[in-house]
């Protein structure tokens, strides 16, 4: 297995964050999963499908495709992502055959060809945080079957700011005191907005059925971290033949870019 180009030393513990948030895990999760499945990916039911669950973290989007009616593989190179995943498994799939969870990276391209062809590849917000993202965007295209979709979501490149909180998370891996430091110093003003607009609408949970404070973590300490232009992402499976279907920016809000393409069947 290719190893993340980062140390481990450096890199966050993306999965005792998602051990943590599994705790949280219940049916409406999992439903809101399951909606904003449906919703990206403009389908409104997966049945069989073949869904690849790239960079797993706490398995949630592995089960919601299950739920949907896919054949899923999920896999993740942190091995306690892995036993998250695994364990939902077990909680709410009885160990369904029809989902296969295992360790992988998504900067081994050997691993990735020898998957075989899937309809769905999945990567939301994992490749930025491989070490090596450039890389990671084109091994993915190595599993997607013709007329298949390729659902990516990357964090958005703004500037300063970016470079701002790759330092930030950098420094949350130096150590216990650093990571307090930076958490009572930025996590307030991370979720005191987020969490005033939900309660205004009387919905608490992130949408995607997420946690906003698990959320906050993980971008507070998300190392290694990359950042992307949507025109650069855009731009780059355009140029290896695969057509925009659509796509949801984030603006001059901190977060994701997200995109759906499609490669076009050969004939």
């Amino acid at each position: 297995m290719r190893p993340n180009s980062v140390s481990e030393d450096e890199r966050f513990a993306f999965g005792a964050n998602w051990q943590r948030f599994l705790r949280l895990v219940d049916v409406r999760r999992i439903d809101a999963a399951a909606a904003s499945l449906r919703e990206m990916l403009g389908l409104d039911e997966l049945r069989g499908l073949r869904f690849l669950d790239v960079g797993c973290g706490s398995g949630l989007f592995g089960l919601a495709a299950l739920r949907l009616g896919a054949n899923v593989r999920s896999f993740d190179y942190d091995p306690q992502s892995v036993a998250c995943a695994v364990e939902l498994r077990r909680r709410f799939a009885h160990d369904d055959p029809r989902w296969v969870v295992e360790r992988g990276s998504a900067l081994d391209a050997e691993y990735l060809r020898g998957l075989g062809r899937y309809d769905v590849v999945y990567a939301w917000g994992v490749l930025h945080h491989t070490g090596d993202m450039r890389q990671a965007m084109e091994n993915v295209l190595l599993p997607l079957a013709a007329d298949g979709r390729l659902a990516v979501s990357l964090y958005n490149d703004q500037g300063w700011r970016s470079r701002y909180w790759k330092r930030v998370k950098r420094t949350y891996q130096r150590g216990k005191l650093a990571r307090t430091a930076i958490v009572g110093l930025h996590a307030p003003l991370l979720l005191a907005p987020r969490f005033a607009a939900r309660l205004a609408t009387g919905r608490l949970k992130l949408e995607r059925g997420m946690s906003l404070w698990h959320d906050a973590i993980d971008w507070l300490g998300g190392y290694p971290f990359e950042v992307a232009r949507p025109t650069d992402v855009v731009d780059f499976y355009s140029q290896r033949g695969l057509r925009l279907e659509r796509e949801t920016l984030c603006g001059r809000r901190l977060g994701c870019n997200e995109f759906v393409f499609r490669r076009p069947l050969v004939r």
